[in-house]
């Protein structure tokens, strides 16, 4: 069943990625830290965003194909927003 655009929950209750079905992890608890992971200043994404060095764009991606799963603005060394997703 289709959660959103780039996620997915298996019949076995599992969270997968929509765009080619790679399992992430278990439903109910967070997924984040089991997607792959880009950290990247948001300085760096341009003029747009003039910000002080620390703030960081975090990209969740599928660990099989790479699709985007999910983004977030951060502190550098702020703990993951828990995405929990319960069936």
């Amino acid at each position: 069943m289709r959660l959103s655009p780039t996620l997915a929950l298996t019949p076995a209750k599992a969270l997968a990625c929509a765009a080619c079905g790679h399992v992430i992890g278990p439903a109910g608890e967070p997924w984040k830290p089991l997607a792959a992971l880009r950290e990247r200043p948001l300085k760096d994404l341009g003029e747009a965003y003039p910000t002080r060095d620390d703030f960081m764009l975090r990209e969740f991606s599928c660990p099989e194909c790479g699709a985007l799963l999910d983004s977030e603005t951060a502190v550098a060394g702020d703990p993951f927003l828990d995405d929990v997703i319960f069936p």
